[in-house]
């Protein structure tokens, strides 16, 4: 797929793939932002994508729930990264969820260039199922991050996104009037007849 080996790198093959996972509201976008600003300070040479159907805060930059952000590039397919990767030291992507199932194979690639690729998204769907590339992706990385919120229900620790509004579309944007996180029992107790 992707073959020619890029020559403008300066990290000359230290590269690797690093992915920060969990529920909504877990704070992946906020370590994310954190481990790109880290490298910005080391004056390494970070650019950042996210998917161009993500519009929730800001057409271009990256942002938080707690409203920290940075400047982005909007894709359409994990493909059109590799458009902006030369001479960069490290690559982030957020909201990685959204992206297509080539996501793994560019991530791949780009750490075999020797640049740092740093990855957030939600690991699992509204139904509690892995979501798009990103089990695929954790497979193949060299580091994975999962992240937790807090269960709005009893106040453990939550890794499940659950929909608080009736759609059964696999993607639908929102924030907290369409989300709350969960912990496991109080996840599956909003299932009626709940099966994996």
């Amino acid at each position: 797929m992707f073959l020619e080996k890029s020559t403008n790198n300066p990290s000359q093959g230290r590269g690797w793939i690093e992915v920060v996972v969990g529920s909504m509201f877990s704070g992946k976008t906020e370590e994310l932002i954190r481990r790109l600003n880290r490298a910005r300070i080391a004056k390494q040479k970070v650019e950042i994508f996210k998917p161009e159907i993500d519009k929730r805060y800001d057409d271009v930059n990256v942002v938080s729930h707690n409203e920290n952000s940075i400047r982005s590039i909007p894709v359409q397919n994990a493909s059109q990264i590799l458009l902006y990767i030369d001479g960069m030291d490290v690559v982030g992507i957020d909201e990685a969820q959204f992206l297509d199932d080539d996501l793994p194979a560019v991530c791949n690639y780009i750490a075999n260039q020797g640049i740092r690729v740093v990855v957030a998204g939600l690991d699992m769907d509204f139904q509690g199922k892995p979501f798009g590339p990103i089990p695929a992706l954790m497979a193949t990385a060299e580091y994975v991050t999962k992240v937790h919120a807090i269960c709005m229900r009893c106040g453990d620790l939550a890794q499940y996104s659950h929909r608080t509004v009736v759609s059964e579309k696999l993607v639908l944007l929102g924030e907290k009037d369409n989300y709350e996180p969960l912990c496991r029992k109080c996840y599956t107790d909003t299932k009626t007849g709940f099966k994996d």
